[in-house]
């Protein structure tokens, strides 16, 4: 059978959190490049938040924090890694009920707040103008919320559709080539078909069920999670197995299927879910998306979704240059 994904490269790779928040490094070091490229992976995402690069406010930019993201493109370049820069934090949106835009803006209602959207993508477009597309992408803004009926309550399909459009057609005059991809709605669950006519790719995660994927998080609201356990977990009212991941991603690949390419940015399980369990449930959400063509990103390379530094204290870690380095989870990636 034809594989239903076909625009996109099946990368496959890793999450770098260099400029993801307040009190990260602020750099993303060649090892990790150098180590992905060396265990077979192509493709890295850098979620990063704005308002590291800027000073005063949403339109005045500190270069040498930029630097910094020259820095990281280039190592792709180098090791032969494609790199997916993200807002993780944009100008008035982040994943948090709690975040506020320290500028005031609200990015699905204000049109200062998509002018300083625009003007952040269009600065990158200009910056990296010339490098192909199968070497850089840009993910426009991360896990937009569920979309509302009422426009007093939130972002609604619409707002989202006017603010997509709007910054792609901002890259586009810039640099008509650039590979765009906006990540799905209800915090990258759901597609946007709305948009597939935008040639623009889409980008799905790889959560579900948050039972297993956030067990214990401190950041997640875990009521209505059942144990984690696989296959047979109980999230909020529904039963998970292989079939019901099968049916969570049936309209990305029908998406797929009408040529819009697909990846998944995002997916992996913080370090308190049974690392035995991670194994098998990530397996099959693997090799769902694997018979799709659809890549995937694991949240994170390091810390505590990933294959080094991840904090379990149920795996028995490999030394790797100074990291503890989970095998067993690196072996299964390898798979796929």
């Amino acid at each position: 059978m034809a594989a239903e994904q076909t625009v996109l490269p099946r990368w496959r790779g890793f999450n770098l959190l260099g400029l993801f928040s307040e009190g990260q490094e602020g750099r993303f070091p060649e090892d990790d490049f150098r180590w992905i490229a060396d265990w077979g992976f192509d493709f890295v995402r850098l979620p990063m938040m704005y308002t590291l690069w800027v000073d005063g406010d949403p339109f005045t930019l500190k270069e040498e924090v930029l630097a910094r993201i020259d820095e990281a493109v280039a190592f792709g370049r180098k090791h032969g890694i494609h790199v997916c820069l993200n807002l993780h934090t944009a100008p008035g949106y982040r994943v948090s009920a709690t975040w506020q835009d320290p500028f005031g803006l609200n990015l699905w209602k204000n049109d200062r707040a998509l002018e300083a959207f625009c003007f952040h993508w269009r600065m990158f477009a200009e910056r990296y103008k010339g490098i192909a597309s199968d070497r850089l992408s840009f993910n426009l803004v991360n896990e937009p919320a569920a979309p509302v009926d009422d426009p007093a309550d939130g972002m609604t399909r619409a707002d989202h559709a006017r603010v997509m459009r709007a910054t792609t057609a901002a890259v586009r005059e810039v640099d008509p080539d650039r590979l765009i991809i906006i990540d799905g709605v209800s915090w990258g669950n759901a597609c946007s078909p709305d948009l597939a006519d935008l040639g623009a790719a889409q980008s799905c995660r790889g959560y579900k069920p948050m039972a297993i994927s956030h067990h214990a998080a401190p950041w997640s609201n875990c009521e209505g999670y059942g144990e984690p356990v696989w296959p047979g977990c109980e999230s909020r009212g529904r039963t998970w197995d292989r079939e019901a991941l099968k049916a969570f991603y049936g309209p990305w690949i029908d998406l797929a299927r009408q040529g819009v390419g697909v990846h998944c940015g995002e997916g992996g399980a913080y370090n308190r879910t049974p690392h035995d369990v991670v194994l098998r449930w990530f397996r099959d959400v693997l090799e769902v998306l694997t018979a799709a063509n659809i890549g995937y990103a694991l949240w994170n390379f390091r810390g505590p979704f990933g294959i080094l530094d991840s904090g379990r204290d149920d795996v028995a870690y490999e030394d790797h240059h100074g990291r503890l380095l989970d095998r067993g989870l690196l072996a299964l990636l390898q798979e796929f």
